[in-house]
């Protein structure tokens, strides 16, 4: 078997953001929601303080690369009195652009004394920030909106996990960005030796590409000596995201260097972010290495979509399962 290409390369400057940066003392600095703002890269990123609590914090850099600056404060903090479900933390935020709305929706997990949960906010310029509250009860994490509406409908993927089988992802809608419902499983984590067997998640925000929605997902597969964090790519009907076009095989990227192999969590690579520049036909992904710093790696996106429809369709309905079993 010919073993296909590289498809994302790593950056020289990598890590691009470690805790040194970080305008006070912390932990790690990892899994980053990505946007291009006002003529510069925005990373909104997690940051762990030394009591293991998360916040939300801006770098931003003109190049997506070097010379990464940090907001003076974070632009989102547990706010336990208003937000008792952030009271140990905010958490691997996902970044989408609603140009019906004209701002940016924050999906983000707050984790709770029952467990993680998905919350949104929405900012226009990531120096203001409105919170939206909760939207999915615990367990729940891994989400992010599409850009737009389906029907009428808002559409958003996240990850419950249920107290049997494994942690799929889910599609579900709303009329107004609070109220959720018409939840359908959307992808399923395989079974057995599978790289992505048991658990898997989304990555960044779904892409509209004109062959259909981009996706990057990450697989969890559980060995004798711990888990190992990669990525894959799947591709969603246009008007209908519910139904997956392809799904690779194989991961297309996972941890391979001492910053993704060595950390609080080894062996992950958690991508949460990725900047398209058509005119270089450059995909930037952003992604957390070993829960302890942020890392770029890049590809050619025609090369990305060519890799994602040349994939095979799902070998079986997994909606017409869920719907067996209900």
């Amino acid at each position: 078997m010919t073993r296909p290409p590289e498809l994302f390369v790593r950056s020289g400057a990598n890590p691009i953001l470690t805790p040194a940066e970080v305008p006070y003392t912390a932990n790690s600095v990892f899994n980053p929601g990505a946007a291009h703002v006002e003529n510069e890269t925005i990373l909104l990123v997690r940051v762990e303080d030394l009591r293991g609590i998360s916040l939300l914090h801006v770098a931003r850099s003109v190049d997506g690369v070097t010379d990464w600056r940090f907001d003076p404060e974070p632009l989102l903090r547990p706010d336990v009195d208003n937000y008792p479900e952030e009271i140990w933390g905010c958490e691997d935020p996902r970044l989408t652009w609603l140009p019906e709305r004209e701002e940016w929706a924050i999906a983000y997990t707050a984790y709770s004394r029952r467990g993680p949960l998905v919350s949104l906010a929405m900012s226009r310029d990531f120096r203001s920030v409105r919170r939206l509250g909760p939207v999915m009860p615990p367990e729940d994490k891994d989400a992010a909106l599409f850009p737009r509406r389906f029907d009428g409908r808002w559409a958003m993927i996240h990850r419950p996990s249920p107290l049997r089988g494994g942690a799929h992802m889910w599609l579900s809608f709303s009329p107004d960005l609070r109220h959720w419902g018409d939840h359908q499983l959307l992808l399923e984590a395989r079974d057995g030796a599978w790289w992505d067997a048991g658990k898997i998640g989304l990555g960044p925000p779904p892409l509209e590409t004109a062959e259909g929605w981009l996706v990057l997902y990450h697989g969890v597969h559980t060995t004798a000596d711990g888990p190992i964090y990669r990525a894959g790519l799947a591709l969603l009907d246009l008007e209908d995201p519910e139904t997956v076009l392809h799904q690779t095989d194989e991961w297309v990227f996972a941890p391979a260097v001492p910053y993704e192999i060595s950390g609080d969590v080894g062996r992950v690579v958690f991508p949460n972010g990725w900047v398209v520049d058509a005119a270089k036909d450059e995909l930037r992904l952003y992604y957390g290495a070993a829960d302890s710093v942020v890392g770029l790696a890049t590809a050619s996106m025609t090369d990305v979509m060519t890799r994602v429809c040349n994939a095979p369709a799902p070998a079986r309905s997994r909606n017409a399962d869920f719907a067996d079993s209900r």
